[in-house]
Formats: structure tokens, sequence, C-alpha cells
């Protein structure tokens, strides 16, 4: 249910581009590494016209049992879930049951502002209503059984924190209060309106609202590395509701984003709003590039598991990942997909490590600046770790992996030092920028 968030020095770059041949040998070549150094477990898929080139199941669906996962393995998504609410919001708009201008107070008169919050401000994160899950206590609450009227409860505890429709910001709650809406409107539970609305009618076999994770339906666990990998509590399934709690896999992911996109869910008009982006969120939907292409969609987490999904409409494009655990960001496994569909180079990472002695690093400290790099980068050091902090972000501890060589493997950045000519490479997602110290 968190939004995912990605890290980089890096943006996506610029040209054009277009894959003859989708280079399958790097991504093997990438997951087998990923595999071999405890990096990742996870599933993935890439569609073109509706059918898969590429899936690939790597890591375990269950530590304990060393039971594998593989293609049909099923995944809890966390927010991709809420591409799936709404559209159904859309189909009721389009059943004439809802309005996108409508206020919420006819079904939520308690909570606070809801005569100024609209169906539309939940939509795009515009309501001011506080995020559940960032309730200091929610790790304590997410495993116990929660009645609707006790998630309402829980949202309303915390008064508004922004005026409706003043700007964005992500929150959970919007998504769990549309849920109930379509409750309210259908008579019928979430679970229920979801089977029926979109299950069914794309035929989807691996899709459904989620319950306690049951292995013996190919579903797996969740875990964190800390050295080793560690099982995740499970988030009870009557708490994240339309705002995180669908299992699904990539193979049912990307037939469910290309329909939607395509129209066949809910009409183009309703997808044009769902895509329209204010400050950073559509209406269930976000944007990014990779070059000169579009890609729409949505990432998600909750528990140990991560996800992203997006379509690109120009090439009938859908990638998928879902993940049960890793400490590689999924930012870079979807570069890596991307690239290898549209013939763009990229760089598999270096999971070895030199020992460097403090005094070493000293060449190499300064600031750097690139003519066509956006932030400059301040390289320092904490006794014999480098540290990479570019303008406006966070510090990056960096692992020595050759001479000269260091690199910030979750990311996929690697920086390449010249001392000499007092000049850095800097290599990500297949872009190559050089910086000169000042």
């Amino acid at each position: 249910m968190k939004k995912l968030l990605s890290f980089s020095f890096t943006i996506f770059l610029f040209t054009s581009s277009f894959a003859q041949n989708f280079n399958s040998a790097n991504l093997d070549s990438l997951f087998n590494i990923l595999a071999a150094y405890n990096k990742y477990m996870g599933n993935v898929a890439v569609a073109k016209n509706g059918k898969t080139i590429y899936a690939k199941a790597i890591g375990k669906a269950d530590i304990e049992t060393g039971k594998d996962a593989n293609t049909d393995s099923k995944y809890r998504i966390g927010s991709i879930s809420k591409t799936f609410t709404a559209t159904l919001i859309f189909k009721a708009i389009e059943e004439k049951k809802l309005t996108l201008n409508q206020s919420i107070n006819t079904y939520f008169p308690n909570v606070k502002n809801a005569n100024k919050i609209t169906i539309g401000n939940l939509l795009n994160h515009r309501s001011g209503i506080f995020n559940l899950t960032n309730d200091p206590n929610y790790l304590k609450l997410n495993t116990i059984p929660k009645s609707r009227t006790e998630l309402v409860n829980m949202i309303n505890a915390t008064p508004s924190i922004f005026e409706p429709n003043s700007k964005s910001e992500y929150s959970n709650s919007n998504y769990v209060i549309l849920s109930i809406i379509l409750e309210k409107i259908y008579k019928k539970t979430y679970p229920e309106i979801l089977t029926e609305k979109i299950i069914n009618q794309l035929k989807l076999k691996n899709t459904y609202y989620g319950a306690k994770i049951n292995l013996a339906n190919n579903e797996v666990n969740s875990y964190a590395f800390t050295g080793i990998w560690l099982k995740q509590p499970e988030t009870d399934m009557s708490i994240p509701l339309g705002a995180g709690g669908i299992v699904s896999n990539p193979a049912d992911l990307n037939t469910f984003i290309a329909a939607l996109l395509n129209g066949k869910l809910v009409t183009l008009p309703s997808v044009e709003l769902m895509k329209t982006i204010k400050d950073n969120y559509g209406m269930g939907l976000t944007k990014i590039p990779f070059y000169d292409h579009i890609g729409f969609g949505h990432g998600g987490a909750i528990d140990g598991f991560t996800s992203l999904l997006y379509y690109f409409p120009t090439e009938q494009l859908s990638v998928a990942i879902t993940s049960n655990g890793n400490n590689y960001d999924n930012n870079q496994i979807l570069i890596a997909l991307l690239s290898a569909y549209y013939n763009k180079p990229f760089d598999i990472p270096s999971f070895t490590e030199i020992a460097v002695k403090a005094e070493d690093l000293d060449q190499y400290l300064g600031t750097y600046g690139a003519a066509n790099f956006p932030m400059k980068i301040a390289i320092t050091k904490k006794e014999n770790i480098l540290i990479a902090q570019a303008t406006g972000q966070g510090p990056l501890e960096l692992k020595a992996t050759a001479k000269n060589t260091f690199e910030f493997i979750a990311a996929g950045i690697v920086l390449e030092f010249n001392p000499a000519i007092k000049q850095m490479l800097l290599k990500q997602g297949g872009g190559k920028y050089t910086f000169t110290k000042e």
C-alpha cells in the first residue's frame, strides 16, 4: 500500500529508438546474478500486442520449505490495486451511479471536509485526508482484522492535512474510502465487484482479492533481506481494500493494463481522465518516460512485496514486475526490461567488493559537474567509505568494486574516476555522463 519510492541520480534520457530484437540474454544474465547474490526474488513479464515476449521467475515462493517461485506464482501487488479501483470508479461513473465532481458527504458525512472533497479529489490524491499507513502505530495494527467502520474511524481520527484540492499528497485512505463507496452503491463487497466487473470480463486466471497467503494456491510469502531472507508479517486483508489488497501475477497484470489503456474496460474519454497528471498524480495512473517513450501505470508495496506495472501505448508494450523480496531497486529491473525491448545498453551490476583505505579515497573528493547533467555531485568520505550526494538528494554510500570504480548497487549507479585528469564517469541505466571536478 505504500507508495513505491525510487532514489537515483538520473532521469531517463530522451532519444529515439526501437528494438528490432528483444535482448533476452542480457536479462537472463541480470536475473541470474541477482539470484546468485540474494539481491532479488520475483516474477517479471513483458508483453507486446497482448502476447508475452519474455517471462522470468527467480527466487523462492517460501524460504522455509524451499519452494521455488514460477511464472504463474501470485503476489500481493500493493498499490497497483489503486488502478483497478479507479477503473471500477469510472465504470460506476459511466453507469451514472457517481460523478467525479460530487462530494462524498452523502456516504461519509463524518469525514472532515466531506462536503468539499469530491470523488475526483480522492482519485488523484487531492483530498487532504490523512494517510492511515502514516500512523506511527500502523505497523502494530495492520495484522489485526478491521471492520469498515473501524477503518473509517482510523482515517477520521487525524485532522485533514490540507484544504481539499489545494495540492496533491499520496494517501492510501483515499482509495480505502473509494472502495467502501463502491460497496455502498453496488451493495456488494469490494471483492465481488472486482470479480464481476474486471476479473470475469478479462478472464484473468490469477487475479483476485487477497486473503491469508496460501502457498498451496501458488501464492508466495514476502521477505526482507537482513543478511538472510526474513519472512515479513502479513497485512490483514480486511484493511487495504482497493488501496492495496489485490493478488495477481505479471501475465494477468499485463492483460489488465493493456485492456484498460485501450478502452476495453472503460471508455477512452475515461482513460484520458485517468491519464491526466496533476502534481504527479493521475486518477489511478502515474506517468513515466523512457527515452522518448511514455508509459502509464502504477507501482505498489505492501509488507515485503513490491511491484511495478506500465503500459506504453505507442508500442502496445506492457511491462509488469512483482517481487516478494529485494534489495535491488525495482526501477533498475524496469529499466533493464525496457532496455531489452528498445535495444538500449544496460550494465550488469557487479556485486564484488574490494577493500580500500581511507587515505586512498582522498584523490576522489570534491564537487563534480557536467554540462549535460542537471545536478552537481559532491564526493565526500566517512572513514573508508566513499559518499556521493547529488544536489537536492540524500547521500549514497558507495562500494568499491574495482580500482577507481564505485557502485551504489540498489539504484544501478556506477562511478568511474580518473583522478589524473580530475574526471568522473557516471553510468546508470544505459546513460553515461562525464563530470569534471570543480
